[in-house]
């Protein structure tokens, strides 16, 4: 009988390890940068306005929801080719002119992180979107998109601030 008892010992502590190992190993990282040609205060200004994204940005073309630490936002998301899904997300931290953080998911399954940061760089912003996606699903899910689509938001991101400048100076660009 203790044969038999090792030997469901060593499944059970062998599945484990193996669901663990296939968790840990389940991990994507996005990583886009772009250079805007505006001080952080006015890129800032273009992200935190979410209620005009449908006007600008690319993938996330609709967000309901205050962008305030703790909130919970209802993202539209369109993945080139197909139809918007919603993707609730949590937003982890703001730091004003620097950051913003959200992330979602189910532990375990699929979650992501996304950061957006805003560094100071050369009179301009050099923009940062920075997302880790992990969980068994990244197993069976095809996420060769996502990076793509956030250098487009990146650009469209870029056209939106420089266009408000341009707006702002009475310039054409």
């Amino acid at each position: 009988m203790t044969l038999l008892s090792n030997k469901w010992l060593w499944i059970t502590f062998g599945t484990i390890g193996l669901l663990a190992a296939l968790f840990v190993n389940s991990r994507t990282v996005m990583h886009t940068e772009i250079v805007i040609d505006a001080p952080p205060e006015e890129v800032w200004a273009v992200l935190i306005d979410t209620d005009k994204y449908a006007e600008w940005n690319p993938v996330f073309v609709e967000v309901e929801g205050t962008l305030e630490e703790g909130a919970t936002l209802a993202n539209q998301v369109v993945e080139p080719g197909k139809d918007a899904v919603t993707m609730n997300a949590t937003v982890k931290a703001i730091e004003p002119f620097k950051r913003i953080n959200q992330g979602g998911g189910i532990p375990g399954v699929i979650t992501f992180d996304h950061n957006y940061y805003l560094e100071p760089e050369n009179g301009g912003t050099r923009v940062i979107q920075h997302e880790v996606d992990q969980g068994f699903y990244m197993y069976f899910w095809d996420s060769s998109w996502v990076e793509p689509a956030y250098a487009s938001v990146n650009e469209a991101l870029k056209k939106r601030v420089e266009e408000r400048q341009d707006n702002q100076s009475g310039l054409a660009r």
